[in-house]
């Protein structure tokens, strides 16, 4: 007596697996950046309706936001371009300003992103947000789809947010003021987050120092002589504790 065949119970499972984990990555990426996209829309909203009173068309937000998309750097950009400001003033503006995304990639999960246009865009979409949320401990586990996906949604906040504000710009009154405070408070945010889940009070002691020293020793380089004196801090400070690791 011939034995029946087996039944097939693996095919429609595997062939919704992929499509499962892409839907899966994709609504905790949307999940993981709400908190940011909070603050990155109202900031690019602002950014927006800047751009516009300063008398450019409003799609220039739309340019600057989607292919430059440095919030702090842009708000600095927008003034050069309206002050005409020489090409070697606008790269040297630019290498202080982006200066910090360079220890960002000691960190960064970029070896987790797969592919080369994956790791390229990564690269591009790496700001202050994406980091943070990407470098915490509840992170070490995000996929490669994951990560590309959050650095997605904050990339899409800032320039959505810019493109509505450049939109809504004429009918905003040029009369409001505060909006170039955005970034520095999205700043003071995001730094009120990361001492909440550190509490490493050495830190922001050491900031508000190097603030303090760049403001009455170099009133006119106050920006670049604060984040140098910063950066030999930690350095100093992690050499330290690398060495009474070691010792312990």
């Amino acid at each position: 007596m011939a034995t029946p065949p087996a039944e097939r119970t693996d095919s429609p499972p595997t062939a919704l697996t992929p499509r499962r984990g892409l839907r899966s990555d994709l609504m905790r990426a949307l999940k993981d950046s709400g908190s940011v996209g909070l603050g990155a829309f109202p900031m690019g909203v602002a950014f927006g309706v800047l751009v516009v009173h300063s008398g450019l068309h409003w799609w220039w937000a739309s340019v600057f936001s989607g292919f430059i998309y440095a919030g702090s750097l842009e708000f600095l950009f927008l003034g050069l371009v309206l002050a005409a400001a020489p090409l070697a003033s606008v790269a040297v503006t630019a290498f202080l300003v982006n200066f910090r995304h360079v220890f960002y990639a000691l960190s960064f999960p970029l070896h987790r992103v797969r592919g080369r246009l994956g790791k390229g865009y990564s690269t591009f979409a790496l700001s202050d947000e994406a980091y943070a949320v990407t470098t915490g401990e509840a992170a070490q586990s995000f996929s490669s789809r994951r990560v590309l996906w959050l650095q997605g949604f904050i990339h899409l906040y800032w320039a959505g947010g810019a493109t509505t504000g450049a939109l809504l710009g004429s009918v905003i009154p040029a009369q409001i003021t505060g909006l170039d405070f955005a970034v520095t408070a999205l700043f003071t945010v995001l730094a009120i987050d990361a001492f909440r889940a550190r509490r490493d009070i050495p830190i922001p002691l050491l900031a508000l120092a190097c603030a303090l020293v760049g403001r009455f020793a170099f009133p006119g380089q106050m920006l670049p002589a604060a984040f140098a004196i910063f950066t030999a801090g930690l350095l100093t400070r992690y050499a330290w504790t690398r060495r009474e690791r070691a010792h312990a």
